[in-house]
């Protein structure tokens, strides 16, 4: 009888934490870091860049010191394609990740991320390149 009783309780266990473990419903405020589908500014990377190129000033103080490089901004694509929360992850000073948050801000709606067919909340990180030529 014992046995049994083990047995059952085992099973209650492993049964109740694959509900835990298993796949939970997204909530509206749930933001994925990693989404089945991705997501996508409008025309592709190569729209991206010539959004980028046209309304990125490179900032006076960064041209003064030669300053070059990345730029990496994160950044919440909504559910509704519209863009929140930017937030400057790494910079190379000189006011060029201020000038990165800026026209990111400017981008129109993006395609939203997707998981399980439903359009989620996606934190992306952009990296934004500063090169003098």
């Amino acid at each position: 009888m014992k046995r049994n009783q083990i047995f059952a309780i085992i099973c209650t266990i492993i049964l109740s934490g694959a509900g835990i473990i298993g796949y939970s419903q997204a909530t509206s405020d749930e933001i994925f870091t990693i989404v089945e589908v991705s997501p996508s500014y409008i025309g592709g990377e190569a729209a991206m860049n010539k959004f980028l190129a046209k309304n990125l000033t490179y900032p006076k103080e960064a041209l003064e010191k030669n300053i070059q490089g990345t730029v990496y901004v994160s950044f919440i694509v909504e559910a509704d394609g519209s863009i929140t929360n930017t937030v400057i992850k790494r910079d190379i000073g000189a006011g060029c990740g201020e000038e990165a948050v800026r026209v990111i801000k400017m981008m129109p709606k993006w395609t939203p991320g997707k998981q399980r067919g439903k359009t989620v909340r996606t934190q992306f990180i952009l990296p934004v390149s500063f090169k003098l030529s």
